[in-house]
């Protein structure tokens, strides 16, 4: 049984992003901007590799076998999430994401279903999230063509530990100013509705995809993400942020120390978004530090983290 690995992330330099993923998480890359930092990823776009060496993620599974990523995932073709790290310092671009029948018929793909959780913002920050009230599909169109259709959206004020849970179909906005951990399904597909007229570095407006988000939006008010308060336990709190048939993350606030057993229906990946401690188990012992990411395989069992810290706690139930 091959123990935990931290994970080297790939840096993303899209036009709205920012320094703070470099400047305050350690992601060493030669970008001007990094916007995004695919912390767990085996998707063709920018997969992740294991730290120290030149191997990928995906070939890492592949080579220790796909009980490591454990039972619940046997039966899945693909890897099953991805994980982000997102510095939003201008706005993003207005957007949905596909379910998986659209994305499966159109591109060749899985739709995308995601939570954000924000480890950060600027003060007045805020995001979109789905509309006011209900509005018609040609409603929606006019807005688009008429440049109304921030009128119609929801806009939601946000703060340090807020989490929305984004299920495909929904409209929405990172906001800028605020720095997010975002979960979501194996998927790289985004229909893009609206980016306030910007260029690129060539002097052109990013691709829009109308019609495809016509046919896929939810033209509704979006549903509230339920609130979990925080379990205590000794040395350490966690609180439950979301919850599907993709993803459980958990947010363990760790002030001394952390028991983990890693059983064997699903890998654990821990994200650190704030301090620093060591993680240790039967065979290994690693220290780590805000920014770092670690992939613990399936079945490896238990382990302790000790410290003082935030990490984000990924499982497949």
């Amino acid at each position: 049984m091959t123990g935990p690995v931290k994970l080297t992330a790939v840096c993303k330099d899209y036009l709205w992003g920012g320094t703070r993923l470099r400047d305050e998480f350690g992601k060493q890359c030669s970008l001007e901007k990094v916007a995004e930092s695919w912390e767990l990823s085996c998707h063709r776009d920018g997969p992740s590799v294991v730290s120290g060496t030149e191997q990928t993620l995906k070939n890492f599974i592949d080579e220790n076998g796909w009980d490591i990523l454990g039972t619940n995932c046997r039966d899945m073709k693909d890897f099953p999430v991805l994980i982000k790290l997102i510095d939003a310092h201008d706005d993003l671009s207005v957007q949905v994401h596909p379910d998986d029948a659209y994305a499966r018929k159109h591109e060749n793909g899985c739709g995308k279903t995601e939570m954000w959780y924000i480890i950060d913002c600027e003060e007045g920050a805020s995001l979109l999230f789905g509309f006011k009230k209900n509005i018609t599909k040609d409603e929606f169109r006019r807005s688009i063509e008429e440049g109304t259709l921030l009128e119609k959206v929801n806009r939601v004020p946000v703060k340090k530990g807020d989490v929305f849970f984004i299920t495909s179909g929904t409209l929405h906005a990172i906001g800028k100013g605020i720095l997010i951990a975002e979960i979501q399904q194996n998927s790289n597909t985004t229909y893009r509705i609206y980016d306030y007229g910007r260029k690129d570095k060539n002097g052109k407006e990013r691709e829009l995809h109308i019609d495809k988000a016509c046919d896929v939006t939810a033209l509704c008010p979006p549903e509230n993400c339920p609130s979990h308060s925080a379990e205590e336990h000794n040395g350490f709190s966690s609180r439950l942020l979301a919850s599907c048939s993709i993803f459980t993350v958990h947010l363990l606030n760790i002030h001394e120390k952390a028991e983990l057993n890693t059983d064997s229906t699903s890998f654990e990946h821990l994200l650190v978004t704030e301090g620093s401690g060591r993680l240790e188990g039967k065979d290994f012992s690693m220290d780590f530090t805000k920014g770092d990411s670690i992939f613990i395989p399936a079945g490896y069992g238990r382990s302790t983290v000790t410290g003082n810290c935030l990490i984000i706690k990924t499982r497949i139930d």
